[in-house]
């Protein structure tokens, strides 16, 4: 089953937020509905981008990757923003 790691912005502080799921509109309603603790605070969030992963394991290494690394979190917040309308 495809997965997906997707950038999120908050529209209250401009932060951005990298995240995975198997559903992307599903997950941005639940981000700002409150149903997601770590980012309660800081909707509303818009959807930037995202990538495609053939598997689950695969978008969950990406976004672990992109969370540890902050030139591959810079590389990816880039690559999002540039195909964002």
């Amino acid at each position: 089953m495809k997965c997906y790691v997707y950038l999120l912005q908050s529209e209250k502080d401009g932060d951005f937020y990298i995240g995975q799921t198997q559903n992307v509109a599903q997950r941005l309603a639940q981000h700002n509905e409150g149903k997601v603790k770590s980012t309660r605070c800081r909707r509303p969030f818009k959807l930037i981008g995202y990538e495609e992963h053939e598997t689950r394991a695969d978008a969950r290494f990406s976004e672990y990757e992109m969370k540890r690394h902050s030139d591959k979190k810079r590389q990816f917040i880039h690559r999002m923003m540039e195909v964002s309308p």
